[in-house]
């Protein structure tokens, strides 16, 4: 699980133990692309240290979405630009405190002190280059495309489109190996979000934990993420009860659950 994998020429894929974290890497002629920086100071800084062991070259930072596990490490890559959707500076702004108090308390229950202790040491950095629908960055010989796609996982979920070799990093509006959280999301518009990824024609999809899909699992996941929306869509009109809700959904009653509360 814990290592890196080349996914295609100068792509590669690091899958970390800590929540089945997946981030990435694409190296270019002149500069790389780092995506995901870990969830604090100890986790940037390490995935700092190895990517700089795969290329000498100065490099760009993207976060897909401002989930901690996701951003909390870029202190790390500075002096570095670091690209994130528009959204993800209030969302860091607002949240960034709360996900530090949650997470520490949760890993301090789970007796973990020292991981609670390094993510208060942490310093969040906010981003500094601010996409407004999409950008693309020029890596010398490759152009790496970054796109917000819609609200999904979250209402600033960026992707990162690698066209030359049809690689899509989809953060976590794409899961493997678990169910999508749904603690910030929009559920009944997710599955659009998903119908422009797979409109890319990605030959393969990095998802934001768990290893590298095909566009057929997308689609998959796609579908259920339709039955969760209808699901929601006549809970919240009072069409069906909690019950039937949970009865109907793809997903478990503890994901399910959330997603009722983020369309009541």
């Amino acid at each position: 699980m814990d290592g890196w994998e080349a996914v295609a020429a100068g792509v590669l894929v690091r899958r970390h133990a800590e929540l089945d974290l997946t981030t990435g890497l694409v190296i270019g002629e002149r500069r790389a692309l780092v995506i995901d920086t870990g969830g604090d100071h100890r986790q940037g800084a390490e995935l700092a240290a190895e990517v700089r062991e795969l290329t000498p070259l100065p490099w760009d930072v993207v976060l897909t979405h401002g989930h901690f596990d996701h951003c909390f490490g870029t202190a790390a890559f500075l002096p570095a630009p670091v690209w994130a959707d528009r959204g993800c500076t209030g969302y860091l702004r607002e949240h960034a405190e709360r996900q530090r108090a949650e997470w520490s308390e949760r890993y301090r229950e789970q007796g973990r002190p020292e991981v609670a202790t390094a993510l208060g040491a942490t310093t969040v950095v906010l981003p500094d280059r601010e996409v407004t629908g999409s950008a693309e960055i020029d890596l010398g010989g490759r152009t790496a495309r970054l796109l917000h796609l819609g609200a999904g996982h979250t209402g600033h979920d960026l992707v990162v489109e690698v066209p030359d070799v049809g690689v899509v990093f989809a953060g976590d509006l794409v899961e493997q190996g678990a169910p999508p959280d749904f603690e910030d999301a929009a559920p009944r518009e997710w599955p659009e979000a998903l119908r422009r990824l797979l409109a890319l024609d990605p030959a393969l999809v990095v998802p934001g934990h768990g290893c590298p899909v095909d566009a057929a699992f997308v689609r998959e996941q796609r579908a259920e993420l339709l039955l969760l929306a209808r699901v929601c869509g006549a809970h919240a009109r009072g069409e069906i009860s909690t019950a039937a809700a949970l009865r109907e959904s793809p997903y478990p009653e503890p994901t399910t659950e959330q997603a009722l509360r983020r369309t009541s």
